[in-house]
């Protein structure tokens, strides 16, 4: 009796200690559908949401003046190139007030290669309102919001939420 109690033992305890270094990520909510948007990008290109149907998008609402935008865009593109090839897409929603030449400046210097988009704070409020930035949407691949994400937001743990909708 005691040999097929040990292995009932050692093996609940070889399952707590597998399912701990797997941690399953709980599905998350649909929030609302994605507003449709048509914007121009900084070069001048128009730009449609529909453009990213059946990918996973990260809307980023930032400005150039704005620090934690600014330390934020490099681990985004980090993010864009990982995961690229399973159907992410990174958009900067820019929400200056300079002029795209200018936008697009600031990506090339902080070497960010995925769209800069021009937006404003009418096509912010049609996602949701936000007081902070900056602020991402996690759009899935039916056009879905399923979460907002403010600056204080730790990007590894967002990288996990990414990665349950790829």
């Amino acid at each position: 009796m005691k040999p097929f109690l040990y292995a009932g033992l050692i093996l609940a305890v070889a399952m707590t200690v597998a399912c701990g270094r797997h941690e399953a990520t709980a599905p998350l909510p649909v929030l609302r559908p994605a507003p449709s948007w048509t914007l121009k990008d900084v070069n001048g290109r128009e730009v449609k949401s529909t453009d990213y149907k059946g990918k996973v998008v990260v809307v980023d609402f930032w400005a150039t003046w704005c620090a934690p935008c600014r330390q934020e865009m490099p681990l985004y593109d980090a993010l864009q190139k990982k995961y690229a090839d399973r159907g992410l897409v990174i958009l900067g929603f820019s929400l200056d007030d300079l002029e795209p030449s200018e936008v697009k400046q600031v990506g090339e210097q902080l070497k960010v290669s995925y769209p800069l988009i021009m937006a404003n704070t009418d096509v912010g409020d049609t996602f949701g309102s936000f007081e902070k930035m900056p602020t991402a949407f996690l759009v899935d691949r039916a056009g879905n919001i399923r979460h907002m994400k403010s600056w204080d937001t730790d990007l590894a743990e967002y990288e996990k939420l990414i990665v349950s909708l790829l």
